[in-house]
């Protein structure tokens, strides 16, 4: 475990996918027919701290739901990526890598489902998946959250850059 936390302490830039991820994976459907996500408070928090520490946010997801899309705008992420257009997450995560102006050994990277592994298996990138993540991303990332999707992972990737880096407080 050691070593895989010093590679939490060049980190960044936090790149994450919504559902699965900042969200259980769930989707509640009202009677209109109008969905809606779940997303956990305490992961909130950590992205506040990151977004006042000056990290770059972003996400890379498939989905493309208004107030989804809202809730990342509230927490200030720079980098949000919709409804791919038929584009893999590669593809996408390609075109944002020279915009953020960093290496990719200072990204965090976490997804839970197939559409991550193109990104997560580049050998620089710090790839993370939650604990309830599907079993072929947990053969291939370098940490696996003990937290699931939406309930806690992204704050502990989170907090792990923040504290190394001497910025939690």
């Amino acid at each position: 475990m050691s070593n895989v936390l010093s590679l939490f302490s060049d980190i960044k830039v936090f790149i994450f996918d919504i559902d699965g991820v900042m969200t259980d994976g769930n989707v509640h459907v009202l009677e209109t027919g109008e969905h809606f996500r779940t997303f956990y408070i305490r992961d909130g928090y950590a992205l506040e701290k990151a977004r006042e520490a000056n990290y770059t946010m972003c996400v890379i997801t498939g989905g493309s739901h208004a107030g989804v899309k809202k809730r990342l705008e509230n927490l200030k992420f720079q980098h949000i990526y919709f409804g791919l257009g038929g584009k893999d997450k590669l593809e996408t995560y390609l075109e944002l890598l020279p915009k953020l102006g960093v290496k990719e050994n200072e990204i965090l990277y976490m997804g839970d489902d197939m559409a991550d592994l193109k990104i997560m298996s580049r050998p620089d990138i710090l790839s993370t998946c939650p604990a309830d993540a599907i079993p072929e991303l947990h053969q291939v990332v370098k940490y696996v959250s003990p937290f699931n999707g939406g309930r806690g992972a992204v704050r502990d990737v989170i907090e792990k850059v923040l504290k190394l880096q001497g910025k939690w407080a």
